[in-house]
């Protein structure tokens, strides 16, 4: 099978597109026939080495060989154990957990972390879903306890997890603005977005406006700074950004918390089938739409991923395996 392969960290030209050999399922796992995948910035991150925690059970080398968390398709094989899914079932997951390995022709994962594909949903729509969705959900939902008339400020909306975040807090009668360069106000505009700023011309921390709840994803402005943009009781939660920015929410976020009666914190991906059929129904309710930047090939892995990387993305980039637009 072609899958895109890495062995060192570096740059995006360091990935080959190669012949590697085709998993088997082990007990517990199903093989699928990867139709769609999509890139997401723990991808980049993985591919750089950074933040460097990611590099402490790999110091020298990747761990995984094949980056890609997010895939839909269809089952080919079982593995023992297996009592859900049987093959020809179609389904669609985030397998960080179970190894990685989306951008490429098959993958082996666990059972409990696929969902069934909706019918109404193509393989594309699917493969953009899974960790942008449900990050965006557990942060607004899971963390940030989102209600109705609350105003929410999305921090980075114009990238994956941030037009899911945007629309699913919409879907719960908030007031919405997000952040992002002037490139991508527009898109925001058109998927519902009630305000937008562009951070290169105003300081959502500074600009005197405060809000329910502050979804941050990219990180940029120090846990104190975004203090000031929270009202009374507010709820301030990390989904990504800088190490070092990660690290002092980590540590200063449960002091802030105590002694300001606004909460600050990080949200820790949970993968879970649960949350992945909830985003799933808001899409086929038509409340949620998947934002699709861009389509690439498997061989075209590497211009998605610098895409990702220099912050150029619109929404989500989904990577189309040859002769994977079957449904």
């Amino acid at each position: 099978m072609k899958a895109m392969v890495y062995t060192r960290y570096g740059s995006p030209d360091g990935l080959e597109l190669k012949e590697v050999d085709r998993p088997a399922a082990q007990v517990g796992e199903v093989l699928i026939k990867v139709y769609a995948s999509s890139v997401n910035s723990w991808d980049w991150d993985l591919l750089r080495g950074r933040p460097y925690v990611a590099r402490f059970s790999a110091v020298r080398r990747p761990k995984f060989r094949i980056l890609g968390a997010d895939v839909a398709g269809r089952v080919e094989a079982v593995g023992g154990g297996v009592k859900r899914l049987q093959p020809g079932d179609e389904v669609f997951g985030d397998i960080s957990g179970s190894g990685w390995g989306g951008f490429g022709e098959y993958v082996c994962a666990r059972e409990d972390v696929l969902a069934l594909k909706p019918a109404g949903m193509t393989f594309e729509e699917a493969a953009a879903v899974p960790q942008a969705g449900v990050l965006a959900l557990q942060g607004l939902r899971h963390r940030g306890q989102v209600q109705p008339g609350q105003k929410v400020l999305v921090n980075g909306a114009g990238g994956g997890v941030g037009t899911f975040a945007v629309q699913i807090a919409k879907s719960y009668g908030a007031e919405v603005t997000g952040v992002d360069s002037a490139a991508k106000l527009d898109m925001l505009r058109s998927i519902g977005t009630d305000h937008v700023i562009d951070y290169t011309q105003e300081d959502f921390a500074k600009n005197g406006q405060l809000y329910d709840l502050v979804l941050d994803v990219v990180g940029y402005r120090s846990v104190f700074d975004c203090r000031r943009a929270l009202a009374a009781g507010g709820v301030y939660v990390m989904i990504g950004g800088a190490t070092g920015r990660i690290a002092q929410t980590a540590l200063m976020g449960p002091f802030i918390s105590r002694t300001s009666g606004k909460k600050m914190g990080l949200l820790l991906h949970k993968p879970n089938r649960e949350d992945l059929d909830f985003v799933a129904e808001l899409v086929e309710a038509g409340k949620v739409a998947p934002v699709v930047g861009g389509r690439y090939s498997l061989s075209e892995v590497p211009e998605a991923l610098r895409c990702i990387g220099e912050g150029r993305a619109l929404g989500k980039l989904v990577i189309v395996v040859e002769g994977g637009g079957a449904e």
